[in-house]
C-alpha cells in the first residue's frame, strides 16, 4: 500500500511538471549566468577591481584638503590669535586648505595604474571563466536530466512488455497449460521493472532538483526541462575537433589564459612600482590658513594705555593697534569675524623631498618579494597551461573512447533485439519456458539503457571539446 501511495505521489509530480513551461538548455544557461552566486561573486570583485584602478588614475591629481575647526576655551589658556594667556572663555574658528603634488616619484603611481587596470581586466575575465564554468556544469546536469527522463520512457515500455507477458502467462496457468511457477516468475519480473519505473522517476526528479540548484532557481518552482531529440544535437566531427588545433585555439579563447596572462602582466609592473620605492621623491606643497578669536579688540593708535600692544594691523588705511580682550578697556569694539580672518591670512608653498635611507630594508624585500611573484606568475601560467593541453588530449581520448561505446552497445541492442524477437516467438508457441523469455527480455532492456547512457556519454564529450575550442554550448 506504501508503495502505491508513492507510485501515485511521483506521478503526480511528474504529471504536474509536464504541464509547466519547458526550459531549454539556453534558457538554463542564460538564468544562471545571471543568478548563480559564485557568478554574481565574480561580477562584484570586477566591480571592485575597476574601481580600484579609477582610484589609482584619480591619485595622479594634486592633493586637496581644507580643514575647518571651531570651539570654545576655558581656563588659563592662550589667544589662539595674540598667543596671549588669557583666563577668560574664547570663541575661536581656524581655517585651512592645503595643496599637494607628487612632482616624480620614479612612475610609482603611472605603473600602478598600469597595473591595476591589468587586475581589473583580469577580473573581467575571471567573471566570464566564471560563468563558462556555470554553463558548463549546467549543461552537464542538465544533460544527466535527459539522460533519467529516456530511461523513464525505456522502462515504462519494459513496465507494459512485463504486465502483457503477465496477463498471458497468468491465463495460461488458469486454462492449465502453464504451471504456477511462471505465474510467480513473470508476476516477480513485473514487480522489479516496476520498481526500476519508480527509481527513474526518481532519478528524474533528483535531477531536476540538482539543475534547479545550480541555476539558483527555488526547489519548489515547477521546472521542466525540453527534451531535444539526442539524434539532432548538432555535433562537430572528430577530425574538427584535433586536440592541437582545439588546444591553441583554447590558449586564445578561454577566460583563464587570458587571467594568466593579465596576472603577470599586472607582477610586471609591480616590480617597477616596488623598484621605485627605493628611491628619492619630490613633491609640490602649498597651503592657506587663517584664524579667528572673539577675545580680539582694537582701539586708535592714539589712545593712551599702559600696556604693550601685541601688534600692529592695518585696516581701512589706518594703523591701530590690536590687544586682547583682558587687556582692552571697556567701550572698544572687538575686531570682527571676517576683518580678523583678513588680518590673520597666510599662505605657504614649497618643494619636498624625500630620501628614503633606513626603513628597516622594507623598500628592497618588497622589491624582491614582487620579483618573486612575477616569477611565481609565470610558473602558474606554465602549469595552468599544461593542465589544460592535459585536459583537452584527455577529453579528446574519451570522446573516442565514448564513440567507440556508442558503436558497440548499438550492435548489442540489435542483437539483444533479435534474441528477444526469436524467444518470443518461440514463447508463443511454447518452445520456450517463461524464465528464458524473462532473460532475454532483461538483456533487451540492459542492452537499450546502456545505449541511452553511452550515446548521452557520447554527446557530452563531443560538446566539452567543443567547449575548449570556443564554441560554446547549444544542444
Amino acid at each position: 500500500m506504501k508503495r502505491q501511495t508513492f507510485v501515485l505521489l511521483l506521478i503526480a509530480i511528474y504529471g504536474s511538471a509536464l504541464g509547466q513551461e519547458k526550459w531549454s538548455l539556453k534558457r538554463c544557461v542564460d538564468y544562471a549566468i545571471v543568478n548563480n552566486i559564485s557568478v554574481k561573486q565574480a561580477d562584484v570583485q570586477a566591480r571592485f577591481d575597476k574601481l580600484t584602478h579609477h582610484q589609482s588614475i584619480l591619485a595622479l591629481y594634486p592633493r586637496i584638503n581644507s580643514q575647518h575647526s571651531g570651539g570654545f576655551q576655558f581656563g588659563r589658556s592662550i589667544d589662539p590669535t595674540s598667543n596671549q594667556f588669557t583666563t577668560n572663555e574664547i570663541l575661536f574658528a581656524n581655517h585651512g586648505l592645503d595643496v599637494g603634488l607628487d612632482l616624480f616619484n620614479w612612475f610609482a603611481k603611472k605603473n600602478t595604474v598600469k597595473a591595476n587596470n591589468y587586475l581589473a581586466q583580469a577580473s573581467v575575465a575571471r567573471l566570464e571563466k566564471a560563468k563558462n564554468d556555470v554553463s558548463l556544469n549546467v549543461a552537464n546536469a542538465y544533460l544527466a536530466a535527459l539522460l533519467n527522463k529516456e530511461q523513464i520512457n525505456i522502462s515504462q515500455v519494459q513496465v507494459a512488455q512485463s504486465r502483457e507477458q503477465f496477463n498471458n502467462i497468468k491465463k495460461q496457468v488458469d486454462a492449465g497449460a502453464l504451471p504456477e511457477l511462471n505465474q510467480a516468475e513473470a508476476q516477480t519480473q513485473y514487480a522489479t521493472d516496476s520498481s526500476n519505473m519508480i527509481t527513474a522517476r526518481t532519478n528524474y526528479i533528483l535531477s531536476l532538483l540538482q539543475l534547479k540548484a545550480l541555476i539558483n532557481l527555488e526547489a519548489d518552482v515547477p521546472f521542466e526541462i525540453e527534451v531535444p531529440p539526442v539524434e539532432s544535437i548538432p555535433l562537430e566531427t572528430l577530425a574538427e575537433l584535433d586536440p592541437a588545433l582545439v588546444y591553441q585555439s583554447a590558449l586564445e579563447n578561454l577566460p583563464q589564459q587570458k587571467i594568466n596572462n593579465l596576472n603577470l602582466l599586472a607582477s610586471e609592473r609591480n616590480v617597477a612600482v616596488a623598484k621605485a620605492g627605493m628611491y628619492p621623491t619630490l613633491s609640490f606643497f602649498g597651503g592657506l590658513s587663517s584664524r579667528y578669536s572673539n577675545a580680539q579688540r582694537i582701539i586708535p593708535r592714539d589712545y593712551t594705555i599702559t600696556a604693550a600692544p601685541s601688534g600692529l594691523v592695518n585696516i581701512s588705511g589706518q594703523d591701530y593697534v590690536v590687544y586682547s580682550e583682558a587687556r582692552v578697556p571697556q567701550g572698544f569694539d572687538k575686531n570682527t569675524y571676517f576683518r580678523q580672518l583678513s588680518n590673520n591670512f597666510s599662505q605657504n608653498a614649497g618643494l619636498a623631498l624625500n630620501i628614503p635611507i633606513f626603513n628597516g630594508g622594507s623598500a628592497r624585500i618588497n622589491w624582491q618579494k614582487a620579483k618573486l611573484d612575477v616569477e611565481n606568475q609565470q610558473l602558474l601560467k606554465e602549469q595552468d597551461s599544461r593542465t589544460l593541453k592535459q585536459d583537452i588530449y584527455q577529453a579528446h581520448t574519451n570522446a573516442v573512447a565514448a564513440i567507440q561505446k556508442y558503436n558497440a552497445t548499438q550492435v548489442a541492442v540489435e542483437s539483444a533485439q533479435k534474441a528477444y524477437d526469436f524467444a518470443r516467438k518461440r514463447f508463443d508457441v511454447g518452445l520456450l519456458q517463461p524464465i528464458d523469455l524473462i532473460l532475454n527480455q532483461n538483456n533487451l532492456f540492459r542492452a537499450k539503457i546502456n545505449l541511452v547512457s553511452a550515446q548521452y556519454d557520447y554527446v557530452f564529450k563531443m560538446k566539452l571539446l567543443e567547449f575548449y575550442k570556443g564554441l560554446g554550448l547549444k544542444l
